[in-house]
This record gives C-alpha cells, structure tokens and sequence, in this order.
C-alpha cells in the first residue's frame, strides 16, 4: 500500500490560544515548532509511509520541514495553504495532493502529538487492509488525534469536538469497515494547560522522549524532575 502522511499545521500565531494562560505568545510558538520537529522525526522512521506532505501557511513550519527533509530519505512535500483556512480544509488539500500522486492510503496525523511511536504508528498502518478507515481517537474518547484510511479519499475528515463518531459514522455510510483503534502515543495532543501539564509530566519522567519538545518545554521552566 502507498500511504503518505499529511499533517496539517496552522499559523503558531493562531495555534493553540488556550495556551494562553501559562505561556506568552513567542513561548507558545516555540513549543508547537519543537512539537512539530518530533511528530515529523517519528513519521519519517515509519518505512510504510513513503511521502509526507506537510500543508502550512506558517513559513516557520516550513522551514522545520525542509530542514528535516534534508536529513531523512523519506521525500516531504510541502503544499502552502497560504489563508490557513482550518484544519479540515487543510486536510483535504493534502488528500487532493496525496491522490494526485498516486497515494493508496492517507494517514491523516497531528503536528500536536510529540510523544507519537513510530513503531506504534507502523503496526497501526500494517492492519489497515484496503477498504477501512481507522479512527485514533484522543485520550477523551471523543475527539480524533489521526485518521488512516485505505483509499486516501475514503471519506472527507471532519475534525474536531465529538469527531470520532462523526469519523465513524461517515465511514460506515460509505460502505467502508471501521476500527476505533486507540494508540497511546497519540492519546495526548495539546491543546489547554492541562494537556501541557500532562505531557511535561510524561517528559520529566520518561527522558529521552520527544527531545526537542522536552528541550522547549526545560528551556521554559515548564519540565521538572519530580522530587
């Protein structure tokens, strides 16, 4: 199966608001630039995924994309989307793209997961069999944190609050088998200071994982070893 990763990423300027309340703004887009720079260190080590496009209208997410291009051999592509119009949107723009390139299947992935596996991720897309689509939902149960689907276009993503059902329930009306299939690594996404909370305190005691959001997170005071 030919399956390329897209990962839509928005503006840092209009990334993550609820963050707010803990960090100040150059603070904020120096997590989600060290976020993306794991998420796209793990999707490159998958060797099922044979392109990755990355849909941005932020040029600072360019740049960490072109510069772990040149590093890894898995190709990246990346498509502008210049009035970052959302993250469904964007979604579907690379789905577009991905077809156009002869993708078979889609793996729809956050730019908010650092702590994503790319050994979890790969056994995941090695049970995607042509015909299903399979909803990763986040650590709620409700939300969806990726979506795998065999086709590419098996169904438009309509992300968001309560997704997960939404996901399913378009799957099954387009004849498509479903799986609900949680992965741990992308449980946590970041989206309010809770979640920030959560995943320092998943830093600070599991080193070594997700370096470069762990670095921005110790470079903020935000990482601390418990006693």
């Amino acid at each position: 199966m030919r399956t390329t990763a897209i990962i839509p990423v928005k503006r840092f300027g209009a990334a993550k608001q609820r963050l707010l309340d803990r960090v100040d703004r150059p603070q904020r887009a120096a997590i989600v630039k060290a976020m993306l720079a794991d998420v796209l260190e793990a999707v490159t080590a998958v060797e099922a995924i044979e392109r990755l496009i990355l849909v941005t209208g932020e040029g600072r997410a360019e740049r960490v994309a072109l510069r772990h291009a040149q590093r890894v051999k898995t190709p990246i592509e990346v498509l502008r989307d210049p009035d970052d119009k959302g993250h469904n949107e964007a979604a579907v723009l690379g789905i577009i793209r991905a077809k156009s390139l002869g993708a078979t299947a889609a793996a729809l992935l956050p730019g908010d997961c650092p702590l994503l596996d790319a050994t979890e991720l790969a056994a995941a897309l090695e049970r995607l069999d042509t015909g299903r689509v399979t909803v990763v939902p986040d650590r709620h149960g409700t939300g969806t944190n990726a979506l795998l689907m065999a086709p590419a276009d098996a169904i438009g993503p309509a992300f968001g609050e309560g997704s997960a059902e939404r996901h399913r329930d378009r799957a099954e009306r387009a004849g498509y088998e479903v799986a609900i299939e949680p992965l741990a690594s992308l449980g946590l996404d970041l989206d309010t200071p809770d979640d920030l909370t959560a995943l320092a305190a998943v830093l600070a005691t599991d080193r070594g994982r997700a370096p470069a959001t762990a670095e921005a997170l110790g470079s903020l005071g935000l990482l601390r070893t418990p006693a």
